[in-house]
């Protein structure tokens, strides 16, 4: 039965031996998961996904090095790995559901009902996001040292306040957005083949998964070496494998494919309140359409 071990004989990098099954046992699901995932972004080429995919990797080297230390918790490598590609493995998550809500809002043309523009939105929560990647790396990196490793906890602590502000804000900017745009598909009596409302219902469950597990991180290292969460592993894997696991089946299931801006869907089209009534008057209309198809328009005479 392995015992803890300590590192170079000084100290322990462990509070516990970790769980061998379980380290397994998320290894498998998240391997499982990420080829799912790799195998729908090819099929469908959503390269704008391999954000997440890249996390999902993460999630599997990280799971896969506990595993890997389970008979040797006095060695470094496997707890920095571990402990670095945990921590990061959500910001490649969140950087996918920021372009996921900018392909939204483009794929309806809902720019002006947007509380900051998509290109804009992509741009600023995307930089944030590795910004935060940054700052926890540098803060895990640090806390294999004893004399420096308090340290380490503040800076992973101020890299996942970031992280949360930058969530806040981007639901913020996702429930406006649902707002004004409902509101207006509603006033205008607009129709829309783009699942834009279950999307974003996608990034508002997915959002929330990460906001739980970055809070749960945030108690964590306030707690310090020996606070709760850190002499016992259940935590690890109920606030953060779980939710992880539970973000990746969401995104999956309710993938963004028919969001990219190559589409040549016709995307919204707006009617009258008049077309109830049988004398249809279409006032707006947001098309795209294969010039073929236009063409042909006015051969028959349409306008």
């Amino acid at each position: 039965m392995p015992t803890l071990q300590p590192y170079k004989g000084v100290y322990y990098l462990w509070n516990y031996v970790p769980n061998l099954p379980a380290a397994i046992a998320f290894t498998a699901v998240f391997t499982v998961l990420t080829m799912a995932h790799s195998w729908k972004m090819v099929r469908t080429k959503s390269w704008f996904c391999s954000a997440f995919v890249i996390g999902g990797i993460c999630e599997i080297i990280g799971y896969a090095s506990r595993a890997g230390a389970y008979n040797a918790t006095g060695s470094l490598a496997p707890y920095l790995i571990q402990a670095i590609f945990l921590v990061i493995a959500p910001v490649f998550f969140a950087a996918s559901l920021y372009m996921v809500y900018s392909r939204i809002v483009r794929a309806v043309h809902g720019e002006a009902f947007s509380l900051i523009s998509p290109r804009w939105t992509t741009i600023i929560f995307v930089a944030g996001d590795f910004t935060c990647l940054n700052v926890q790396s540098a803060g895990s990196g640090l806390t294999d040292h004893p004399n420096i490793a308090t340290i380490g906890n503040y800076i992973i602590v101020a890299g996942l306040i970031l992280q949360v502000l930058l969530f806040i804000g981007f639901l913020v900017c996702c429930v406006i957005f649902n707002k004004r745009f409902g509101a207006h598909m509603a006033k205008t009596g607009a129709t829309s083949n783009i699942p834009w409302q279950s999307r974003l219902y996608m990034l508002y469950l997915t959002s929330i998964f990460v906001l739980i597990r970055n809070i749960y991180r945030i108690v964590e290292f306030v707690m310090g070496q020996h606070g709760f969460l850190l002499e016992n592993e259940w935590p690890l894997y109920v606030f953060d494998g779980a939710l992880m696991i539970l973000v990746m089946v969401g995104f999956f299931v309710w993938y963004p494919a028919q969001l990219q801006p190559s589409s040549r869907e016709s995307m919204v089209e707006l009617t009258s309140a008049n077309s109830m009534e049988g004398e249809r008057s279409t006032t707006t209309r947001v098309l795209e359409r294969h010039p073929l198809a236009m063409l042909a328009d006015r051969l028959c005479g349409h306008t």
